[in-house]
């Protein structure tokens, strides 16, 4: 596996076969984890085509398995970045974390994708974590 990311919240690495194996850590990766798992699962079952599917995961270890959705984009216009995470609105759910840093490219599919659904929420029921609610439970801890 070759490493893709290494940060306080998670490591992510790509396997040799292409899937995405994402482990979570640092404050609060327990509902990180839910979190991103109940939003890709939400997702799976509204059939998005722009998103990573859910392969397996792991609550006891905080560790979950993608579908590859590309690679890094490394320009995109801001105007294109809004038009993204619109589009993911009409699937019932709003990125928290809507940046480019959150966009691919998936030539398979030959269009951007979305990636990194720790901080999303499901418009539908308003389940989900956003960076603020985890800002306020740093300072109750």
């Amino acid at each position: 596996m070759r490493s893709v990311k290494e940060t306080k919240r998670a490591t992510v690495r790509v396997g040799y076969d292409g899937r995405v194996h994402k482990y979570f850590q640092g404050p609060f990766a327990d509902l990180r984890f839910r979190n991103e798992v109940r939003v890709l699962s939400y997702l799976e079952t509204r059939q998005c085509p722009f998103v990573p599917r859910l392969l397996n995961e792991s609550e006891t270890e905080l560790y979950l398995v993608t579908s590859n959705c590309g690679h890094i984009v490394q320009q995109i216009e801001n105007k294109r970045v809004e038009e993204l995470f619109d589009e993911l609105e009409s699937y019932g759910v709003r990125h928290g974390d809507a940046f480019a840093r959150n966009i691919t490219y998936n030539p398979h599919l030959g269009r951007f994708c979305i990636i990194d659904f720790e901080f999303s929420t499901i418009l539908e029921t308003g389940e989900g974590l956003t960076i603020e609610d985890l800002e306020k439970l740093k300072q109750t801890d």
